[in-house]
């Protein structure tokens, strides 16, 4: 984090025509941390994010991220017996474990879905202030957006679907 300032979203996310860079306010809904019911193998989570730091640990202790925060999720899923068994492990399956948590959030819940269809062919970007450089673009350091690359894909597949 910048320890120096007191960041706010305002202050760096750009939400026009052709962009929604920073899921806030309006665009929150696009965050991890949005509640809606999200079904990842077999268990009910209260967030994309709660399924997602689940996926981390072994289906055994699982169970508790369906009780906590979001916050939470992301703060405590170190305290669990992770299910890979090194870093590696995890980074090649994270994206696809979120794709596939999203694509469930999207697909199952009509009014997400419509939202993320009436976004249009706008540039979604997961920008931040808290240093993610793999799902999002931190204002200062950059980064990869994979979190936006994955919604603009899944809203792709889904106006597809319509036509």
């Amino acid at each position: 984090m910048y320890d120096d300032i007191k960041m706010n979203w305002r202050d760096y996310s750009v939400h026009d025509e052709n962009n929604i860079k920073g899921f806030f306010v309006e665009y929150r809904w696009l965050s991890n941390f949005h509640r809606c019911e999200i079904l990842y193998e077999n268990l009910i989570f209260p967030t994309s994010e709660n399924a997602y730091q689940g996926a981390k640990i072994i289906l055994e202790e699982r169970k508790k991220f369906v009780e906590i925060t979001a916050y939470d999720s992301k703060k405590f899923w170190r305290e669990y017996t992770p299910i890979d068994k090194n870093s590696e492990e995890w980074d090649n399956r994270k994206y696809d474990v979120m794709y596939n948590i999203l694509s469930y959030k999207f697909s199952h819940n009509e009014d997400l879905k419509n939202k993320l269809i009436n976004t249009g062919d706008k540039y979604l970007e997961e920008t931040n202030h808290w240093e993610d450089t793999y799902w999002g673009v931190d204002y200062k350091l950059g980064g990869e957006n994979n979190l936006g690359k994955i919604l603009m894909k899944i809203r792709s597949e889904l106006k597809n679907e319509i036509l």
